[in-house]
């Protein structure tokens, strides 16, 4: 809340006082009431026509009460819930760094971390004696392997899949205006391209699932003109395949028919109020060459845009089936997301989103040393997602293997989201999550659109300043020689220890004695079918 409302919160709570205390010693105190009803009436017609608050335009008056617990939480909190560092999912420090820096407001922390740095887990960076200069803080990779005729130079910082009918329209504006202002690319999720993410013309990754929304024919195949039209459009920047997501790998959905409003209706190409269905897996192709035929299909009718998929690893031999299929092909994506299991936006069951598939980072490393082990991963840019909101979280993310990060939650937080855990509910308290043209008219787009550039911004600046503490010149030249964990709390080990980098053409050659799982799974993958051999 900023330093004038808290002020002005806290002057009517003292006049308040002070003219109920005057009526009480006068015997006035009818009249204090009509006083009273006055004031909250002023504060409550404030508290909806301001653009600040998305809180206070939903819920006027009340919402201050969030705003006054905010302030004496510490003592609260420190005595009888919780600390700021338990993440549940976030923890209250990850969404007040990216508040923060939306903001633009100071994100400096006093008295030392309140990590237990001896904790078995701990992760850091080791700083140069010499530290570099610090470059400009507009990181970028180009993105477009040799069959690509239309290569993007992407930022390493970009919006995660998130869905127009998932979240809002004018959190879809905002983001998309953020994107725009920042330079940055904005994934459209697969709920394909809405006429909001169209508005302000940011940069669009077109993600495109089983439901092939956007490109879809009558009975929910594949439908080539309709890709075409989507796909030509000069603000799509890059065609990404989604095979599964961190929140329910291998998990279908299902959008209610009446929540199926004729504007997602149009952005989706199903009928309105009908039930929209996502199958759990694809019509397109069901073998690991057919994958790659139809990456190498849509790059070719979207003009030789950069075309790749987004998967969730689970089965290894899965994900080497498609390695040895891009061996026995030729035919490689330009790109592949790797989405972790921490990841995860909207809502999914519970044993999905605590049981099923791999975690991000694990996965990272099995991809991205496959593709070395095969000569590969000059040809393919590696991106990732999972919980990334800080400098940190992006270099280690690259130095575990990837070209750039996506945050979906992160810049969730930008546009105002307070980790309500009402996302599938339509009952969003900001605006962030929901249909609801009342709430969602809390939150206001032109303000919310400078909180996604500056919090792109403020944190790439972060990480230029880690970079050049480190004494590198780009955040690609962290590897895992970087990270240092603590695997007890008196035994600390690099992370390239603990999982050593694959030798380029490892797997070429067959010498696997160092990577137990290529061992064990390599052999029974097979370039024509998922199973195993």
């Amino acid at each position: 809340m900023g330093t004038h409302s808290r002020f002005a919160t806290l002057f009517i709570a003292l006049t308040l006082t002070a003219v109920l205390l005057w009526a009480w010693a006068g015997g006035y105190l009818s009249a204090a009431w009509w006083v009273l009803a006055a004031a909250l009436s002023i504060l409550g017609i404030h508290d909806v026509l301001q653009t600040r608050h998305a809180i206070l335009r939903n819920y006027p008056i009340a919402g201050h009460f969030r705003f006054l617990f905010e302030e004496i939480r510490p003592e609260i909190r420190q005595y009888l819930i919780e600390s700021d560092t338990e993440a549940v999912p976030f923890s209250r420090n990850q969404r007040a760094i990216v508040y923060q820096r939306a903001k633009q407001q100071l994100d400096k922390r006093p008295f030392g971390t309140q990590i237990d740095i001896y904790e078995a887990g701990y992760e850091w960076i080791n700083h140069a004696m010499v530290p570099a200069p610090e470059a400009s803080h507009d990181f970028r990779v180009s993105i477009g392997g040799p069959d690509c005729r239309q290569p993007y130079s992407a930022s390493i910082f970009n919006i995660s899949a998130m869905s127009f009918g998932s979240l809002s329209a004018n959190a879809i504006r905002a983001l998309n205006q953020g994107a725009k202002r920042g330079g940055f690319a904005h994934d459209t999720g697969e709920g394909s391209i809405s006429a909001y993410h169209r508005e302000a013309g940011g940069d669009l990754i077109w993600e495109i699932g089983s439901g092939y929304f956007g490109c879809r024919n009558d009975s929910g195949g594949f439908d080539e003109a309709r890709f075409i039209e989507n796909a030509l459009d000069p603000q799509v920047k890059m065609i990404e395949i989604k095979l599964s997501q961190g929140a329910k790998p291998g998990h279908g959905g299902v959008l209610p028919g009446p929540k199926v409003t004729p504007e997602i209706a149009q952005a989706r190409g199903v009928p309105p109020w009908t039930d929209c269905i996502s199958p759990a897996s694809h019509s397109a192709f069901s073998t690991p060459i057919g994958l790659l035929e139809f990456v190498a299909r849509l790059r070719e009718l979207s003009g030789g845009k950069p075309t790749g998929f987004k998967l969730a690893i689970g089965h290894a031999w899965e994900w080497f089936a498609v390695a040895k299929a891009m061996q026995v092909t030729g035919i490689t994506p330009d790109f592949i997301v790797i989405d972790g299991k921490e990841g995860g936006t909207g809502a999914a069951p519970a044993e999905f989103v605590d049981r099923m598939g791999a975690p991000m980072r694990e996965s990272l490393m099995l991809v991205h040393d496959t593709l070395v082990g095969i000569g590969l991963r000059d040809r393919i840019k590696i991106g990732a997602a999972g919980k990334i909101t800080t400098a940190f979280d992006i270099a280690r993310t690259m130095a575990l293997g990837a070209d750039w990060c996506n945050s979906a939650r992160g810049f969730m937080f930008a546009v105002g989201c307070i980790q309500a855990m009402n996302c599938h509910t339509g009952r969003c308290p900001t605006g962030v999550t929901t249909q609801d043209p009342v709430r969602q008219r809390a939150l206001v787009v032109p303000d919310k659109a400078d909180r996604v550039f500056h919090f792109h911004d403020n944190t790439l600046k972060a990480l230029a300043e880690f970079v050049a503490a480190t004494g590198l010149t780009h955040p690609s030249q962290f590897s895992r020689e970087h990270i240092v964990r603590r695997v007890t709390r008196s035994e600390i080990r690099l992370l390239s220890t603990i999982y050593p980098p694959m030798r380029p053409g490892a797997l070429l050659e067959g010498d696997l004695s160092r990577w137990p799982v290529y061992g064990r799974y390599w052999e029974m993958a097979r370039a024509d079918s998922f199973a195993p051999v």
